[in-house]
């Protein structure tokens, strides 16, 4: 998702400054601030990371004070520097009314965005690519794995619609084959992805020939062991590997060769990028 339509987030938007004006708007602003006071700030970055969601940022500072002029200082997917400006924006009084709405967007995704690059970075060199998972923000999907990409990764499903992924609770009914026969029937260019965590489901999977092939929650000598029986089997299916996934081990995992690295803490626990509001 190289690309974010405002289609998915000018709704969001409007709801979230709805939810911070309520019925009486901002009070603290329209009694303390002068109607005519024009203001001219800058969104800067507190620490390192990667910047993401500026146009949303822009769009609050606009929606808020449609006369404001907004410069922005960087692109979505770029490393800031601590200190550096990231937008400058000129206007009224109606900038302070938007700054915690366009921060709020703007740190998240900015979060998300740099926890990826921290990933990324880790297994450079490796054929591992990160990606993320469906452990997103309800609502807030096509923003998060937007900013999964700004960082670097690549996405995964974006829903139950676009990928068929067998787990292991799908293998309840018993009728794995059957399922895969039908799903290709209906549906033959949706990918394939099988979850696989004991040696005997690898073999099951296998032999429906799937286009990824997920190996959950397998570490050390087990794992290397499984990965280099699929690529002596099935060179040609796709390697990943998931299951509690962190900065401190990501690197060992990649070495072993898989294709493929799904982490879900880089939408569910990124930390928000510290970006702050300053006048002149």
């Amino acid at each position: 998702m190289k690309r974010l339509n405002p289609a998915a987030w000018r709704a969001l938007l409007r709801s979230a400054l709805q939810e911070d004006l309520g019925a009486a708007g901002d009070v603290t602003t329209r009694f303390f601030v002068p109607a005519k006071t024009r203001l001219s700030v800058r969104v800067v970055s507190r620490e390192p990371g990667v910047v993401c969601g500026l146009a949303i940022a822009a769009a609050a500072f606009k929606s808020c004070d449609p006369r404001a002029r907004v410069t922005l200082l960087a692109r979505d997917g770029a490393r800031v520097r601590r200190g550096q400006a990231v937008m400058a924006v000129r206007g009224g009084r109606g900038l302070l009314t938007a700054e915690r709405t366009a921060l709020n967007f703007l740190q998240r995704m900015s979060g998300v965005a740099t926890l990826t690059r921290r990933f990324v970075d880790r297994v450079k060199g490796t054929r591992a690519r990160i990606l993320d998972t469906r452990k997103t923000l309800p609502g807030w999907r096509a923003l998060d794995k937007y900013a999964v990409a700004c960082g670097g990764g690549l996405n995964h499903r974006l829903g139950l619609y676009d990928a068929a992924m067998v787990k292991d609770n799908h293998y309840a009914g018993g009728g794995l084959e059957a399922g895969v026969e039908r799903l290709r029937r209906a549906h033959p260019r949706i990918p394939l992805i099988i979850e696989c965590d004991s040696p005997a489901q690898v073999a099951r999977a296998l032999a429906l020939r799937p286009d990824v092939l997920l190996l959950d929650n397998l570490r050390g000598p087990r794992l290397r062991r499984e990965i280099r029986r699929i690529r002596a089997l099935a060179p040609r299916v796709k390697i990943e590997v998931s299951g509690g996934v962190g900065l401190a081990e990501v690197r060992a995992l990649a070495r072993l060769g898989p294709d493929r690295i799904s982490i879900g803490r880089l939408t569910h626990s990124a930390p928000a990028l510290d970006l702050g509001l300053d006048l002149g």
